[in-house]
């Protein structure tokens, strides 16, 4: 069977359950965990979007006309408090309505120790498992995508906003208490949070002071002690163990890949008998 990559697809439930799309099938990942698993990479790249043929994958996936002409590609994606919807410069104003002008939660996060995030409120909880998170809450509601990046860029002056991702991958981390962490944020940044409620209106930016973390388990058998990094543009063809799923990296006994860095790849499997396809 051959296919196209997409990112994992995931299922909260204990532990995560995982599907690696291929073309049009899914591939039920969770049974492979310790089975010896064949990827080789037949050396087309397809534009996610368009499905143009493409030498070169841009932005996870797109080829380089649609990684340059999507709002979902721009800049304000990475950095949302860029986001320019408001301005009237949005590349794909209908994508942007749909996007960015809806409700975004800002979370606190336990994947390579404590971090702050933004996800739109669909993304919840993909968005934690997809970061490698054990833990997460979400913690301020806001209206836009705008406002979650203002917020995040508040309160990341205190906490990291970024995922270490070799220290996720060697599962060390422990968990956290992390109403407290969430009381103590809101309580350190409450004069700047009501500024921001001040000239946007608190009812675009709503402290939620009582939800409850949720707790996430990994379909991994043994963690990494060093990580190394797969890269199918090195080395074409993965055919050994594999160890675990975190995040949306496939951990083998030679070392881990990204799968969201390869979505576009066209991909041969192998040694797959009893799985069925769904």
């Amino acid at each position: 069977m051959r296919g196209t990559l997409k990112k994992m697809i995931t299922e909260l439930g204990q532990p995560v359950q995982y599907q690696l799309p291929l073309g049009d099938q899914l591939l039920p990942l969770n049974d492979l965990v310790g089975e010896n698993l064949q990827l080789r990479y037949t050396g087309n790249i397809n534009c996610i979007h368009c499905s143009r043929v493409s030498k070169k994958s841009f932005g996870q996936g797109y080829c380089y006309p649609c990684f340059k002409k999507l709002a979902q590609c721009d800049m304000c994606i990475m950095k949302p408090e860029q986001c320019h919807y408001s301005k009237g410069t949005c590349r794909e104003p209908e994508w942007g309505e749909e996007f960015c002008m809806r409700n975004h939660y800002v979370y606190l996060a336990n994947s390579s120790g404590i971090k702050v995030g933004i996800t739109r409120e669909t993304q919840i909880p993909f968005r934690w498992i997809d970061q490698g998170a054990i833990q997460a809450i979400p913690f301020i509601k806001v209206s836009t995508r705008l406002l979650s990046g203002l917020v995040e860029v508040l309160i990341a002056k205190k906490i990291p906003d970024k995922t270490n991702w070799r220290t996720m991958l060697k599962g060390q981390n422990e968990r956290l208490d992390m109403e407290l962490f969430r009381d103590q944020l809101l309580e350190e940044c409450a004069e700047d949070i009501s500024l921001l409620q001040e000239q946007n209106g608190a009812e675009n930016i709503e402290i939620l002071n009582t939800e409850k973390p949720i707790d996430i388990e990994y379909p991994v058998l043994e963690y990494p002690d060093k990580i190394r990094s797969l890269n199918f543009d090195k080395e074409p063809e993965i055919n050994t163990v594999l160890q675990g799923i975190k995040g949306q990296y496939l951990i083998f006994d030679t070392g881990v890949i990204n799968i969201r860095k390869f979505t576009g790849y066209e991909i041969q499997l192998g040694n797959i008998q009893t799985i069925k396809f769904s």
